[in-house]
């Protein structure tokens, strides 16, 4: 049944609008149910979210969110790096013309039977992290620069962590702390400037 907020989202992206409507099309002929969730277009199965629309400004594509799974004996899918959803994958498009019905039923299907077997790859927990020897003293010898790093995220503390022992070398660790201490003493995340704070 059609969601009338994909509706909305389909009218919002002009670009690709007849591409998303063809898609929408397809995946309402599986058996998946049609929401809206992160602002996008998912189709549920089983209780599990089988695979999403989403339009880019060069691109639109399918995201499986247990995409490792499926066989891609067509080769169509990517894995997008940047993310840290490792099962999830994307199959790209930039053109209408470049969509073929019967593959992408066929991957939907898949999709959604992999879903009802629960296959499901969990996500994976990121090994616990040591201060770095030097940071570690930096913390001792500055009770205000202890105080600035506990209060952290243990994210953002992981980022500085990581930056700084991921060096090879003695002395690019000690330039690599020598920059950070004043983002610190700022109360500032390694990446914040990258971000829109």
């Amino acid at each position: 049944m059609k969601n009338e907020k994909v509706t909305s989202y389909i009218e919002k992206h002009q670009k690709w609008k007849e591409a998303l409507t063809v898609l929408r099309k397809i995946m309402l002929q599986t058996a998946a149910e049609e929401t809206i969730k992160w602002g996008a277009p998912v189709y549920v199965a089983h209780g599990k979210n089988i695979a999403g629309l989403a339009a880019f400004k060069n691109h639109f594509s399918i995201w499986f969110f247990q995409g490792v799974f499926l066989k891609d004996n067509n080769k169509k899918l990517v894995s997008e790096q940047k993310t840290t959803a490792k099962a999830m994958r994307q199959w790209r498009f930039t053109s209408v013309e470049e969509i073929e019905e019967k593959l992408v039923l066929k991957y939907m299907e898949e999709a959604i039977e992999n879903g009802k077997k629960v296959k499901q790859r969990e996500p994976q927990k990121k090994e616990v992290l040591l201060i770095p020897e030097l940071l570690q003293n930096a913390l001792k010898k500055d009770s205000q620069l202890k105080k600035c790093f506990e209060k952290l995220p243990p994210y953002k503390q992981r980022e500085y962590m990581e930056h700084i022992s991921e060096a090879k070398q003695e002395k690019t660790k000690v330039s690599r702390l020598e920059k950070c201490i004043p983002l610190l003493l700022k109360g500032k995340g390694l990446h914040d400037k990258y971000k829109n704070c």
